[in-house]
């Protein structure tokens, strides 16, 4: 796969993603919802931290806006890493496979951070009001925003028979995260790598035909 076709899935990917999170800031309360079917709803939501909300004031003796700031400098050191693997991986004529891996997962990547990294100065905040764009009272300032999320698949919504040990009576959702565009992209990205790790690592089968000496 050449550059440009990296490119291309890349820069598709980054605008229906941040389309989406701009459409759902600037037209949803902070935990307003709306159902598309039984099983799907869009729910705004915004993560202050890593995945599944995790803060880093939750693990260390540190403020939330000091763990904020640590980890959106960690997730822009990922960034060029995953970057350089990415332009590493095209260089050397790497699998197709590979390289859409890494194209998925550097799109996504990408995607989290502007919203880590710019969200906070530019918009205000969604608490009982609709956020507006460059707002005179943003809620953050640079390195401080919150990434938005709002794909919800709630498939199963039930209670626990009371038979059941110790969750006997609690209630029962399934699937329980809410992630967005970019969260998606690197989970197939990561999917692609573990399941067709063969393929995406192996040498390419054009490569070895040209590298493989004329046999007589």
């Amino acid at each position: 796969m050449s550059l440009k076709k990296s490119l291309i899935i890349i820069i598709a990917i980054l605008a229906i993603d941040q389309i989406s999170k701009v459409y759902i800031k600037t037209n949803f309360v902070l935990g307003e919802s709306v159902d598309v079917f039984s099983w799907f709803k869009i729910l705004f939501i915004e993560n202050e931290g890593a995945a599944w909300g995790t803060k880093l004031s939750d693990l260390l003796p540190i403020s939330d806006e000091v763990g904020k700031l640590i980890l959106t400098i960690f997730r822009l050191f990922a960034i060029v890493g995953i970057g350089y693997w990415l332009f590493d991986t095209i260089k050397k004529n790497s699998s197709k496979t590979l390289i859409l891996a890494v194209s998925l997962i550097f799109a996504g990547a990408l995607g989290n951070i502007l919203d880590s990294v710019f969200y906070g100065m530019i918009f205000n905040d969604s608490y009982s009001q609709v956020a507006t764009a460059f707002s005179s009272e943003p809620y953050g300032s640079i390195f401080h925003g919150k990434v938005v999320d709002m794909l919800y698949f709630p498939m199963i919504d039930s209670v626990w028979p009371d038979w059941v040990p110790v969750v006997g009576g609690k209630n029962f959702r399934f699937f329980e995260p809410v992630f967005n565009i970019a969260d998606t992209a690197i989970s197939t990205g990561v999917g692609i790598l573990i399941v067709f790790n063969k393929k995406a690592f192996g040498e390419d089968k054009e490569e070895v035909k040209t590298n493989r000496p004329d046999q007589e």
